[in-house]
């Protein structure tokens, strides 16, 4: 029976560097792939979740295949980012390190072409490539495809969602000489059989996604907050779980970049991963990361492909992904190597429908948490403290060279005095941050009505108008659509030439503010502001949350808003501000 690596019919070499590695069993999709391309290679669709050991699935086959007295490629994998590329060329290095004249090279964006054209020309055996560095290279008649038979396509629906369709096409008819094309997917889209139907035989599929989308370690936790209030819940929630070790995951890489900027500047040890950054500064977070000289890592989706972690305690979703598979995917980076974990996910109460249909997908229950008040926060860092003061160690030379002088300081200080004294200096800032803080639970109306903006009508610029195809209707359904707020929020719409102004809530204005300015309408970038008013409106050159003053156009047709609204987080929704009556 093949329930182990040693039973599986490998060359010795593979088997050396296994048994060096410390491999004993294989999880289900090595038990079931593997033997298949060992002894009987056809093209397969195999389908599971990140951190399942998909890479050793294909990995070993292909290097038991490949013949390392030919000098040129024999063997291609596609991954879509570069953290995943660099990764697999590591593991599968380390598979054939006892393999004589066996090279596996990695191309991928962000670093310079030439070197790895150099590389190239060593006519390495097995070629690991990210779609759009691979297409260059081809342009540049600097690789050449045409001895290749196996081609694996990794994470093949996240490189299908980043775009690379027409890479993998181009790619795929640049390989004449393949023979066997094998697939790994966490889902199995329309695209990816669409890729399967185009280029592969009579293919076999294997799947262990549905056993793999659940691990029974992990704490599946959800809070429910206002959207204006999400970036203060998620720093409560950093703060109120010392000795975190984690990914916070965002939608977009300007909310990656954005938060973690927020975060380091209020003394927390995170940074951001995205795609904007260079191969350098990704490969230094990532070093940063494993060494714990971080706590946490803000990342998107697709640059948290290539962290490979087996301790990280917590997974945060600032935002739910639209996809509920991807949310497997990132709670899978906690819980490891039979470890528990606990994945945390920041709602609002229009999203709890969501959370139930991930439910259903992990076949697990979630549970509804409190958002920690002040309180909670201080004593969980009190209790931390006194837990790290208890297990400290300090080294005996410590206490020969200081004693005298530690003891002469603090001879007249009562011990309990002295404690006070220390535990104060590290609760002090917490106690600052949170003695007379908000409760930031859903349905909470914040007890300073100023800093929302009260129930105060203000009106707000947009450099959109009718030279733009802009009607009242079509400028509400692009602000709804952008930014998620509901069309009976938005009044007294003037539409302009060149520019257009309406009111909101007071307490909607600075959400709107903030996400609408970062969108762009065919092409151009969104520009919102708050305009200067004459009469009503939330007054005149007010300044939102350390935002500039801002003198737009003055217009006198604002008015205060008439009628109660209910914030839900999502965005907003009125309770009968907006009547259907715009200008």
């Amino acid at each position: 029976m093949l329930d182990s690596f040693s039973s599986f019919p490998l060359r010795e070499e593979l088997t050396r560097a296994i048994s060096d590695l410390g491999f004993e069993t294989p999880t289900p999709i090595q038990l079931k792939v593997i033997p298949q391309l060992l002894t009987e290679p056809i093209d397969i669709i195999g389908l599971a979740q990140t951190g399942t050991g998909k890479t050793a699935a294909y990995g070993l086959p292909l290097l038991h295949h490949v013949d390392v007295s030919q000098r040129h490629a024999q063997c291609l994998v596609l991954s879509p980012t570069r953290e995943l590329c660099m990764q697999i060329q590591e593991e599968m290095t380390k598979y054939g390190d006892h393999i004589r004249g066996l090279r596996v090279t990695a191309v991928y964006g962000g670093v310079p072409i030439t070197g790895q054209i150099r590389e190239l020309k060593s006519h390495p055996q097995v070629i690991v490539a990210t779609p759009g560095r691979l297409i260059d290279l081809l342009e540049r008649k600097a690789i050449s495809l045409e001895h290749v038979q196996y081609v694996v396509l990794d994470e093949a629906d996240e490189m299908l969602n980043m775009g690379f369709r027409e890479d993998i096409d181009v790619i795929l008819k640049n390989t004449p000489a393949r023979e066997y094309t094998w697939l790994f997917s966490a889902t199995m889209s329309n695209e990816v059989r669409g890729i399967a139907k185009r280029f592969m035989k009579d293919w076999k599929e294997f799947s262990v996604a549905a056993a793999n989308s659940t691990n029974e370690n992990i704490d599946h936790q959800y809070f429910v907050a206002n959207h204006s209030n999400r970036f203060e819940t998620l720093r409560r929630l950093l703060d109120f779980t010392p000795g975190i070790y984690g990914v916070i995951f965002t939608r977009t890489k300007q909310d990656a970049q954005e938060v973690s900027e927020k975060l380091m500047k209020m003394g927390y040890h995170v940074s951001p991963l995205h795609g904007d950054m260079d191969q350098k500064m990704r490969s230094k977070v990532m070093e940063r990361f494993k060494n714990k000289s971080l706590q946490c890592i803000v990342a998107t989706d697709v640059a948290a492909r290539g962290i490979d972690v087996n301790d990280i305690t917590h997974v945060i979703n600032y935002e739910l992904p639209d996809d509920p598979e991807v949310y497997t995917h990132r709670s899978g980076r906690t819980a490891r190597a039979g470890k528990s974990g606990i994945c945390m996910s920041i709602v609002s109460p229009k999203q709890i429908s969501n959370i139930r249909q991930i439910e259903r997908l992990v076949k697990q229950k979630f549970h509804k948490s409190d958002i920690p008040d002040g309180a909670e926060v201080i004593r969980k860092k009190l209790f931390f403290h006194l837990e790290q003061i208890a297990k400290a160690e300090p080294q005996a030379d410590f206490a020969k060279l200081y004693h005298d002088m530690i003891h002469e300081q603090f001879a007249d200080v009562d011990k309990d005095e002295l404690i006070r004294k220390l535990i104060w200096l590290q609760l002090r800032e917490t106690i600052d941050a949170y003695q007379d803080s908000d409760d930031l639970n859903a349905g909470y109306e914040s007890k300073d009505k100023d800093r929302n903006f009260g129930n105060r009508y203000v009106r707000l610029f947009i450099n959109l108008g009718e030279k733009d195809g802009l009607n009242t209707a079509k400028l509400v359904q692009f602000i709804t659509e952008s930014v998620d707020v509901q069309a009976n929020v938005i009044d007294r719409v003037t539409v302009r030439d060149l520019s257009s102004f309406f009111n909101v809530p007071g307490d909607a204005a600075e959400y709107i503010l903030e996400h609408l300015g970062q969108k762009k309408f065919k092409g151009r970038k969104v520009r919102v502001d708050q305009a200067e008013q004459s009469q009503g409106g939330g007054g005149k050159g007010r300044d939102f949350g350390g935002k500039p003053k801002f003198g737009g156009p003055r217009s006198s047709d604002a008015r205060p808003y008439s009628g109660g609204r209910d914030r839900d987080g999502g965005g907003y929704s009125g309770g009968g501000g907006y009547k259907g009556k715009r200008k």
